[in-house]
């Protein structure tokens, strides 16, 4: 038998606020079906395609089923989800008042998929013309804008079921980040970029559901795609907009800062003259929550068309995030 104070360190129980899981050895697991039903149907539901040709809309969710699991092993996270989706969506063409109907599946939803690799078939319920150009139509611009949600509730599951998995131990020290996460989310400051008050974390949402909303906007810019790309990724016409210093690294994965540091992130993807899909945040919002950006820019004969969606913005900072696109980037442009 060891001495005491000489056992094997896995199985001596420390002194810890859970005193549970010493040093994250055990593997501890999560449910996170229920959540993700809810999250993905919030998702999904009244999703709208809208073109020159019509709209449609999402109008029911008729099949979820699987399951989804946050799994902590060793200090490691594992995130395991897996699910069939069927959904419902009716649509008109313009200046044609008949709805017609049709169904979006998604058969592989799970953790061995990226977002944008997922299936999606799209199908209507009658063989017309009418029908077949909706068809298209969700073919063309429904599955991008289902496969950014799909993109969302993945993001939003590793988000929500990462906090509390890792445990502290309690030789970490006071000021070490393992003991911060065991105190209580009350003893917790953070400071508001836009005054020198200090909100408690309870009041950003830290630890409960963050109420979001959804950003869309656009505008005409007389000038080509090509310009407008490098508006937003050379970074001197960048610094002229944000008048200070701004870090970007003009690849996938790579960090940008601007504004002395209130608005972070990663690029998700860059495709030139195209698009720019970036994560998110102001340094503001509750840690490691951020929305993802999407800038879409469409050439037309005589000006760009840029489309802009954020999604997964804090409700209670949609104004200032609105504003902040508006006199920031779009009237300076």
């Amino acid at each position: 038998m060891a001495k005491w104070g000489e056992g094997d360190p896995r199985w001596i129980v420390e002194d810890r606020p859970d005193a549970t899981n010493v040093n994250n050895w055990h593997w501890t697991e999560k449910d996170a079906s229920a959540w993700s039903k809810t999250k993905l149907k919030d998702l999904l539901l009244d999703l709208k395609v809208v073109t020159s040709e019509g709209e449609c809309e999402v109008t029911e969710v008729s099949k979820l089923e699987g399951e989804a699991s946050a799994s902590n092993r060793k200090g490691k996270l594992i995130f395991f989800y897996e699910w069939v989706l069927t959904l419902e969506w009716q649509g008109n063409l313009n200046g044609c008042e008949t709805k017609l109907s049709g169904k979006a599946e998604i058969p592989n939803l799970s953790d061995e998929n990226d977002a944008e690799d997922v299936d999606v078939t799209i199908t209507v319920k009658t063989n017309t013309e009418e029908a077949n150009k909706l068809k298209d139509m969700m073919r063309k611009d429904g599955i991008k804008l289902i496969k950014e949600k799909l993109g969302d509730y993945i993001d939003s599951l590793k988000v929500e079921f990462s906090r509390g998995m890792i445990l502290p131990s309690s030789k970490s020290s006071e000021n070490s980040p393992s003991h911060q996460v065991a105190k209580t989310v009350k003893d917790k400051m953070i400071l508001n970029t836009n005054s020198a008050n200090v909100k408690k974390i309870s009041d950003m949402g830290i630890g409960v559901k963050i109420d979001t909303k959804v950003l869309t906007l656009q505008e005409e810019f007389k000038c080509s795609a090509e310009d407008l790309y490098e508006v937003f990724t050379d970074p001197q016409r960048v610094r002229a907009f944000t008048r200070g210093d701004v870090t970007m690294e003009l690849e996938p994965g790579g960090k940008f800062v601007f504004f002395d540091g209130n608005v972070c992130g990663t690029y998700v993807k860059l495709e030139r003259k195209k698009q720019i899909v970036q994560r998110w945040r102001f340094k503001s919002w509750p840690d490691e929550h951020y929305s993802t950006v999407t800038l879409e820019f469409e050439q037309k004969p005589d000006h760009t068309l840029l489309k802009l969606r954020q999604t997964e913005v804090p409700a209670n900072d949609f104004e200032r995030t609105y504003q902040g696109w508006k006199n920031h980037f779009w009237e300076k442009h």
